[in-house]
């Protein structure tokens, strides 16, 4: 049996924060299960030829398309992002280069690599820094390393140690030798559409720029934080990190494309349809497998996972040139959310809306309750809502619950005493007035 996540353990997992939509969530778990299986397949040539089988997810704004993309990346610890297809223009010119997509993903892998790397250093990081700060306190210098002791030097080392444990120097002002970094004397103009090229002359300034130490006196306990970070960079193995990062993109990376229905063509003969075409056909290569060059390296793009989203109101699958449609074999309609969904978006998931509030509002002292009239309230005044004006899907119920809830946020401190139940008569009581007047719910709510 092949280790990790079988399909159903990651629809189990997916429910735990999204309501419904069961056809999405099957069609993500097989891709992904598919792709362990194909990593499996190490040492036979065919490997090389097994593709993911991208997905293009359909339905209307807030039923949970990106919620689904981004908690399956989180369940399996991938590198993931969101762009959006309508901030690329053709060859980049005005709007983003789409090859940039690569180059944030990249950047999200060597943050998370880089995080892992961290943590594995982390208490060879803790006990270097503690020797630092016992060789200023024995000897008043800051040394990384330290000569041979006498034995009553030993035992006075021994007792600052003890008194560090304890927690008992932390006021104390000790003098270190931080490293700052100069700051570049010229400041790179914003230019819109450019921000990959100021991304990379600014890192390209601070690597030139040399870094100085200079004699700092704070506080142990400020010190300690400099010092960790230190000596984290220095047991930090960047070509490692960066090895490992570019793995993870080429192997287990997930590109969440969103409104990719705007790049549709619509049938009509205008430049708007040139320039959409235009985006698709550079974005093509990429999902077939390309190589783009990033500051860390050559990033293979054949078995990136790449999942499409959009509302297609005015245009359909089929407005897609031929040759990007065959890159997305997997198509999966969402529905349309009902008042039910809402009751249950409300109620079940682990990171429900009414368990977000309660433990916002329990910071300050003040206990909500929800009883099931109220959500119930709750979820039929953002379907209403959603039937009388655009429907927005889940995200209506957080501007209702924000409305619902905005006198006890801004007056906590006269609810310390009781507990406040929201029922069906407390909604109606806050919400009754905005939902009578037309106009007003239309821009309130």
């Amino acid at each position: 049996m092949l280790a990790g996540h079988t399909p159903k353990e990651i629809v189990k997992s997916l429910d735990e924060f999204i309501v419904g939509q069961t056809a999405a969530k099957k069609a993500v778990s097989i891709a992904l299960r598919n792709r362990v299986r194909r990593q499996s397949l190490m040492n036979d040539p065919i490997q090389e030829e097994i593709h993911p089988k991208n997905i293009i997810m359909m339905g209307p704004t807030g039923v949970g398309k990106t919620e689904i993309a981004r908690r399956l990346a989180k369940l399996v610890d991938a590198p993931f992002i969101k762009v959006e297809a309508t901030k690329y223009t053709e060859v980049g010119y005005v709007g983003r280069d789409v090859e940039s997509m690569i180059r944030d993903l990249v950047n999200v892998a060597i943050k998370m690599v880089r995080q892992k790397h961290q943590e594995m250093v982390a208490e060879k990081a803790r006990d270097r820094t503690e020797e630092r700060i016992l060789e200023i306190l024995l000897s008043g210098a800051d040394h990384s390393d330290h000569a041979s002791l006498t034995k009553e030097e030993e035992d006075i080392r021994e007792m600052f140690r003890r008194k560090l444990h304890a927690g008992n120097l932390e006021d104390r002002e000790i003098e270190i030798k931080a490293a700052t970094s100069s700051q570049p004397m010229m400041q790179i103009m914003a230019i819109p559409g450019m921000e990959d090229m100021e991304n990379q002359m600014q890192s390209l300034l601070g690597d030139m720029m040399p870094k100085k130490k200079t004699n700092k006196k704070m506080t142990i306990k400020d010190a300690r934080k400099i010092l960790i970070e230190e000596e984290t960079e220095n047991l930090l193995d960047m070509e490692k990190i960066k090895l490992d990062a570019i793995t993870s993109v080429e192997q287990n990376g997930i590109i969440f494309i969103d409104e990719i229905d705007k790049i549709a063509s619509r049938g009509s003969k205008g430049s708007p349809d040139v320039s959409r075409e235009g985006v698709q056909r550079d974005i093509l290569p990429i999902i077939e497998g390309s190589t783009v060059n990033t500051k860390y390296g050559s990033i293979r793009t054949d078995h990136i996972l790449f999942i499409a989203a959009g509302a297609f109101h005015m245009s359909s699958v089929s407005d897609l040139i031929p040759e990007l449609q065959g890159r997305f074999p997997i198509r999966v309609e969402l529905e349309a959310l009902t008042e039910d969904d809402y009751f249950s978006i409300l109620h079940n998931p682990r990171n429900a809306l009414t368990k977000q509030y309660q433990a916002l509002m329990s910071t300050e002292g003040v206990a909500l309750n929800f009883e099931k009239t109220g959500i119930l309230e709750i979820a039929r005044i953002a379907y209403e809502m959603n039937t009388r004006s655009e429907n927005i899907g889940a995200r209506r119920l957080h501007t209702v619950m924000e409305k619902l809830l905005e006198e006890i946020s801004f007056n906590a401190e006269k609810y310390l005493e009781d507990e406040v139940i929201v029922d069906k008569e407390y909604v109606r009581k806050q919400l009754d007035g905005v939902m009578k007047n037309e106009d007003l719910s239309r821009h309130v709510l």
